[in-house]
């Protein structure tokens, strides 16, 4: 990916030893930025300091939490780009514990956005927001004018987050935009366990030999999208005035069934095998059935569409944990 914007830029990615920060900060580096990570490392959190192995040397870390105001501030002052993707993943966590969910997910976000308002005004913010928002959707694709109505904490906290950005743009002019994810995967994905995605303990449970469980009738629709493209329509919109003050959704182009991307993936393995189980009681409580986004709005404003097709991305991944997996069980 070719982003000249970048070069010789700031840019400070809070959350940046996770899945999708440390993929973005390759990116980065790979445009000449000058990029600064910010992770807390608590362990439930998907922070790995083997995801920024091959750029250690080409980056600054900083081993902190985005709940401490006054590293914040210090860490904001003179960067041009924050991508706000620090927080708190795991539905079932933010249904366990939510306060710790709304202070990763809500309270720290007003700390963000008020060292932006006194400190750097003209940052551009890239937030990273969830699908989960939506809830059960009451018509498929899911647009941006969906009705919003979280089935979990999580969800209500990180729609909550979203709209403090939307509002400190209308209100103070820090511009930013919003990213409602879905289902994102590739190297450095969370495995051990599902806090991040289902698919992270597939792809563990098919290195180790061990049948993927698949939920109720495994006929639940989604859609996907590879990490690489997920970090493209980041960079798009950090560099796009357009995109200020806007909310999109990101989709993938292929819909298919749990089912049938279970038998994707055990076919890459000789021996794989997937099963059909009952649904956890506390995870049927908060599934939301079939769901798959309309992307149009990024793609008509900013020309951004996924161009990792879905058998190409599971093999690459799978691929990446064949050779790593150890440094993420």
């Amino acid at each position: 990916m070719q982003f000249a914007e970048f070069r010789d830029k700031n840019v400070l990615i809070t959350g940046g030893l996770g899945f999708i920060g440390s993929n973005l900060a390759k990116t980065l580096v790979s445009n000449g930025a000058n990029v600064t990570i910010v992770d807390s490392l608590i362990e439930e959190y998907g922070g790995n300091l083997f995801n920024i192995e091959s750029i250690k040397n080409r980056i600054t870390l900083n081993i902190s939490d985005v709940r401490d105001e006054y590293s914040l501030h210090k860490l904001l002052v003179n960067q041009d780009f924050l991508f706000n993707l620090a927080g708190q993943t795991s539905h079932l966590d933010s249904m366990m514990n939510p306060k710790t969910d709304i202070d990763i997910n809500t309270v720290s976000q007003i700390s963000i956005l008020e060292c932006c308002k006194k400190y750097n005004p003209t940052i551009k913010i890239i937030f990273a927001s969830t699908r989960q928002l939506y809830g059960r959707p009451q018509y498929l694709p899911v647009d941006e004018l969906h009705p919003i109505k979280p089935v979990d904490v999580n969800g209500i906290n990180k729609w909550a987050g979203e709209a403090y950005h939307t509002l400190y743009y209308e209100v103070y002019g820090i511009r930013s935009c919003s990213l409602r994810l879905t289902n994102t995967y590739g190297p450095n994905m969370r495995i051990k366990d599902a806090r991040q995605t289902f698919l992270g303990v597939w792809f563990r449970n098919l290195i180790a030999g061990i049948p993927l469980e698949v939920y109720g009738d495994g006929l639940q629709l989604r859609d996907f999208n590879y990490v690489d493209d997920v970090a493209s329509a980041m960079m798009t919109c950090a560099t796009s005035k357009s995109a200020d003050g806007q909310i999109f959704n990101l989709g993938g182009n292929e819909i298919v069934s749990l089912k049938e991307l279970a038998a994707i993936m055990t076919a890459l393995v000789d021996g794989s095998k997937y099963t059909i189980i009952d649904f956890p009681e506390e995870r049927k409580k908060i599934d939301i059935g079939d769901y798959y986004s309309d992307y149009t709005k990024i793609k008509k404003m900013l020309g951004w569409s996924p161009k990792v097709h879905l058998s190409e991305g599971i093999k690459n991944t799978l691929k990446y944990f064949l050779s790593h997996g150890t440094h993420y069980l």
